[in-house]
């Protein structure tokens, strides 16, 4: 009897807690259902209507056509001017940062020596001219006295050797009397052309041998701005055409020079162009090894064609823009050039009066239906110069 009355106990609270359970779970699928009805609701919308976004049309406007370059200032002149002669340095006439012209003496390296080894190679020099005069003499002597049968064969020919030797001592005396010079002349280290000392590396005291590094030198009143540029733009670049440039040094003032080196292959590693331009450098603001950003000019008052920069779409290395045609956005991939005032430079991919999306784009894919709406603003409708990639 006690063991039926807890069956039916049980079994009562069980049917208790049967009952909330199950109207709990009627209410999360009512509150589920009315839940995700507005946002079906809404996406339903949105895939009738269209991804809301604003457009413009890609323009041609006359500008400068320009590729934007990247690089490095060198001296147009660079040499490591180093010893020709062994030695002592004596004294150094100059230090870096001094400005020095073409033949001027820099340092000095044992010149007493030389000096001294040059007086005796003339010396010797001389002596060999005397005993040649002598030998020749001798020479004419014995050739009277041969056609008159008093010398014999044997006086002859020693007499010819005599001044043929003679004649070959004044040659080697002569010859190591210009080495000798040459060495005393190249003692007196001198500037190979008009600059700037950049590094001394020697002083007074120093013992050098032949090739030792005594100082750097470089031309900065000529400059070479060396850059390179991607392969797709090497056949623009032409001789002569103008270059400009800014550097840190002085932000916003722009230095012009024209293009004068071109290399004749592309860089296998880079797949880039490399060319150099030559820049007066007159005041001598521009400093070696100074890095600079700027532009060649291909051409003035040409064509470009040019969207507003939002409308420019960069994911993983590529760059495209969503072009609307029917009411259906179209991924396109695109060149760009450079930029200036809010406007991208399009160099492929793109044609003049096509429709590109400005914003929205977030929510666009290949041939997403879209629905067009008011800009909040119209765009810039002056000519743009663009600029850099």
């Amino acid at each position: 009897m006690k063991s039926y009355l807890n069956r039916n106990s049980t079994a009562s609270v069980s049917r208790e807690w049967r009952i909330p359970l199950a109207v709990a779970l009627v209410l999360a699928g009512l509150l589920v259902v009315s839940c995700s009805k507005p946002e079906a609701e809404s996406k339903k919308q949105v895939h009738d209507e269209g991804v809301p976004v604003t457009v413009a049309k890609a323009e041609t406007v006359t500008a400068d056509r320009a590729i934007p370059i990247v690089g490095t200032l060198y001296p147009k002149d660079e040499a490591t001017v180093g010893a020709e002669v062994e030695g002592r340095v004596e004294k150094t006439t100059v230090d870096f940062g001094d400005r020095v012209t073409e033949g001027q003496e820099l340092a000095q390296i044992d010149t007493a020596a030389y000096e001294a080894l040059a007086n005796q190679a003339a010396a010797n020099a001389d002596r060999a001219r005397a005993t040649a005069a002598n030998a020749e003499q001798n020479l004419k002597r014995t050739e009277e006295l041969r056609k008159n049968s008093i010398a014999s064969l044997s006086d002859m020919d020693k007499a010819v050797a005599d001044a043929e030797q003679a004649r070959a001592d004044v040659k080697a005396f002569e010859a190591a009397l210009a080495v000798a010079r040459l060495n005393m002349t190249r003692s007196r280290v001198k500037a190979p052309f008009d600059g700037a000392i950049a590094e001394r590396t020697v002083g007074a005291g120093d013992f050098v041998k032949v090739g030792s590094p005594l100082f750097h030198m470089v031309n900065d009143r000529l400059i070479k701005y060396i850059v390179s540029i991607p392969e797709r733009y090497a056949s623009d670049v032409r001789k002569e055409q103008l270059v400009q440039f800014t550097v840190d040094a002085y932000p916003g003032e722009v230095f012009e020079g024209s293009v004068l080196l071109i290399s004749p292959s592309i860089n296998t590693k880079s797949r880039a162009l490399t060319f150099g331009a030559l820049v007066k450098n007159p005041d001598l603001k521009l400093k070696a090894n100074s890095f600079a950003r700027g532009e060649v000019i291909l051409g003035h008052n040409v064509p470009l064609l040019v969207v507003p920069l939002e409308s420019v779409v960069n994911f993983s290395g590529v760059t495209k823009v969503f072009v609307v045609a029917d009411g259906v956005a179209h991924a396109r991939q695109v060149d760009v050039g450079k930029i200036k005032d809010g406007r991208q430079e399009v160099l492929a991919g793109l044609k003049a009066g096509e429709v590109v999306v400005t914003t929205g784009q977030s929510r666009l894919y290949e041939g997403a239906k879209v629905a067009v709406k008011k800009a909040d603003r119209a765009p810039d409708a002056d000519a743009t110069h663009p600029a850099g990639e």
